[in-house]
């Protein structure tokens, strides 16, 4: 099954979704809970979207491709001068003592 296959998927289960909160609201009423999941729906749609562009926005091939890079990290020690002045966490400057 391909992405495009997986969204399609995915708004065919949103609009059922949508269809029974709106049964659901004809039913029951206009409740502050009914209201909530109703804006859930919405904010569910609106995401979708958001993925859709995402999607066609993103260069051909693996969706996250340049996430899942790895990062290689020199087994050298790191410079000292960076830690200068830091602060051990929990235990604050050099010249204070712990709690």
């Amino acid at each position: 099954m391909s992405v495009q296959d997986d969204l399609t998927a995915v708004e065919r289960s949103l609009d059922a979704l949508v269809q029974a909160v709106g049964t659901l609201q004809k039913r029951i009423g206009e409740g502050l809970e009914v209201r909530r999941i109703r804006s859930d729906t919405d904010h569910l749609r609106e995401g979708l979207a958001l993925l859709r562009q995402s999607l066609a926005a993103a260069p051909p091939g693996r969706p996250g491709a340049a996430e899942d890079e790895m990062v290689p990290i020199p087994d050298t020690p790191y410079n000292s001068a960076l830690w200068t002045d830091a602060e051990d966490e929990g235990l604050g400057g050099k010249d204070r003592h712990a709690p």
